[in-house]
Order: C-alpha cells, then sequence, then structure tokens
C-alpha cells in the first residue's frame, strides 16, 4: 500500500472507532443510573453523607460524563480490535501469535485493574475521611467524587498493562529475563513512584494497594519471559 492508502485506511479505523465510541455512549447514558449507583457504592459504604449538587447544572454534567466514561469502557474492545486490523499486515506470522494472546492479557489485565480499584475505593476514603476526624465532616460534591473516582480506576486499570509492556519489551529484545531479575529495585522504584502519579488519592494505602499487586505481576512476567519466550 502506497501511504495515502495508509491515511486512508487509518482514517477509517479511526471512524469506526469514534463510532463505537458514540454508540457505547447513548448505551452508556441509557443506563447512566445505573452506573451511577455503582460508582457511589464506595462512597455510601465509606460515609453515610450524600452526595451534593452545588449548580442547576452539575446534574446534566455528571450524566454526561458518566454515559462517556461507561461508553469508552463499551467501545475498549472495539478500538483495540480497529488498532489490530491496521497493524496486523505489518507483522510476521510470529508477531501476529504473540500479538493474539498479549491483546487478551491487555484485556484481563485491565478489567482486573479496575476490580481491584474498586475494592480498594471505599478502603481509600475511609482512610482519607479519618483524617478530619470529628472536626470535619464530609460532604463532598457530587462532581468532584465522581472524578475522583472514574480517575481512580483508570488509574488501576492503566498500571496493570505494566506487565504487558514488560513483556513486550522481552519479545522484541529490548531486554531479558535476567535483566529483568537483576533490575527488581529498579522496578520496585518504579512501580511505586508510577503508582503514586498515577493514583489521584497518594495516600499511603492506596499506594500499597496499587503496588503490591503490580510488583507480584512483575514476578509473574519475569516466569513467562523466561518460559514462554525461551519455548
Amino acid at each position: 500500500m502506497s501511504f495515502v492508502d495508509h491515511l486512508v485506511e487509518l482514517r477509517g479505523r479511526l471512524l469506526k472507532s469514534v463510532i463505537a465510541l458514540l454508540v457505547g455512549s447513548v448505551v452508556g447514558l441509557i443506563f447512566h443510573q445505573w452506573t451511577l449507583r455503582v460508582l457511589t457504592a464506595p462512597y455510601r459504604a465509606a460515609t453515610d453523607e450524600p452526595l451534593i449538587t452545588l449548580g442547576p447544572t452539575e446534574g446534566f454534567s455528571i450524566v454526561m460524563r458518566v454515559g462517556l466514561f461507561g461508553g469508552a469502557l463499551l467501545a475498549s474492545p472495539v478500538i483495540l480490535y480497529q488498532l489490530w486490523r491496521f497493524v496486523s499486515p505489518a507483522l510476521s506470522r510470529r508477531e501476529r501469535r504473540m500479538l493474539v494472546p498479549l491483546s487478551a492479557a491487555f484485556t484481563l489485565l485491565f478489567a482486573s485493574g479496575i476490580l481491584l480499584g474498586y475494592w480498594s475505593l471505599p478502603r481509600g476514603l475511609e482512610f482519607l475521611f479519618d483524617f478530619g476526624g470529628d472536626v470535619l465532616e464530609p460532604t463532598i460534591q457530587g462532581q468532584l467524587y465522581l472524578s475522583f473516582a472514574m480517575r481512580f480506576l483508570l488509574a488501576f486499570g492503566i498500571a496493570f498493562e505494566f506487565p504487558v509492556f514488560t513483556f513486550a519489551a522481552a519479545a522484541v529484545g529490548i531486554v531479558t529475563s535476567a535483566q529483568l531479575r537483576s533490575g527488581w529495585r529498579w522496578a520496585v522504584l518504579f512501580i511505586v513512584v508510577g503508582g503514586a502519579l498515577l493514583t489521584p488519592s497518594g495516600d499511603p494505602l492506596t499506594l500499597t494497594l496499587l503496588s503490591v499487586p503490580l510488583y507480584l505481576l512483575y514476578e509473574v512476567t519475569i516466569l513467562a519471559v523466561k518460559l514462554v519466550l525461551k519455548r
């Protein structure tokens, strides 16, 4: 294909991804009440206080943001598939064989990160609210909390992709299992610093809940690199 043909194909892939995002957002808007109940459940578990809105348009803004968030999650498989179809012709047969399990691991780890983040969210909120003691009573604005919750969940989901990129780097020969093993101290530093930058709360409890599973996944990745790539 010529350069112009590649651009035409890229435009088509991007258009299909945008359509998937729009359709997913419509579905997210239809079920926004359910999504709101799921996202606010950790807050209700951490405190008995209701979320508040401070303006007449804030409810509308919250619904739109929640719908887009749900749409992005629903459209992510389609977007990944379009990305796969665009790059697969340039890959060798061996690389295509590697990309399929990597894509499956990418999706599984992202979902696992979201679930762990959802489990950690009420514990992180309780930890943060306890700093105020009896003097500061938490009454949180709905828009601020939902922005915090969605960024919190996405941070866990994105952080859990760390093993995929590590394995991919080993697959193309950038690092070896021996180098990964000898560099475990740097991996710990990278995981802790990256976790602190990704998580919106920045508290030590959340950082620990994120860093410990990530390091365990790092060890599993070393084992996978040693066994799978060697074979």
